[in-house]
């Protein structure tokens, strides 16, 4: 970093510890102009679902662990203290369990954007979010198989 800049980042929980809201907040960085958004962590959201092209996997539910980052300005809600403000992570999850105990998707590729587009569909506020879906036990000798990926509100606009 050059001189005269300055990182100051900020933490903070909710949702049982399993949601972060993280801000960085960069100044005085020199022939740049630097926008940055607050991100939301849902972190290790573990669910079960019917995912897969096998046959069993068509019948019994496998484990899916999801990870997301989600990219708003968190601003008005820290100034309001009203949930209207925020990006409400809790009915965003509550969609996404809804989801996936509802679908029977063959492909990850296929849930995993699904999600992104449920996110960003749930609130104008999420300008882009990062979904990484893996199924645990997958694949022999691995701990999990997965894909992440990233979207932004552009990328559904058809």
């Amino acid at each position: 970093m050059e001189a005269g800049c300055s990182i100051k980042r900020e933490l903070s929980r909710g949702l049982g510890g399993q949601a972060y809201i993280i801000k960085y907040v960069i100044t005085s960085w020199p022939n740049y102009v630097i926008i940055l958004m607050d991100k939301i962590i849902i972190k290790d959201l573990l669910l079960r679902g019917i995912i897969g092209i096998n046959p069993e996997e068509r019948v019994n539910k496998q484990d899916i662990l999801i990870n997301i980052v989600m990219y708003a300005d968190i601003g008005r809600a820290a100034a309001s203290d009203a949930i209207e403000d925020a990006v409400n992570y809790k009915t965003i999850t509550k969609r996404i369990i809804k989801h996936v105990e509802e679908s029977a998707d063959f492909l990850v590729e296929k849930l995993v954007s699904d999600i992104a587009h449920l996110i960003l569909e749930e609130n104008e506020a999420v300008q882009k979010v990062q979904v990484r879906l893996e199924k645990p036990g997958a694949l022999r000798f691995a701990q999990s198989v997965g894909i992440e990926i990233e979207r932004t509100q552009a990328d559904f606009d058809n």
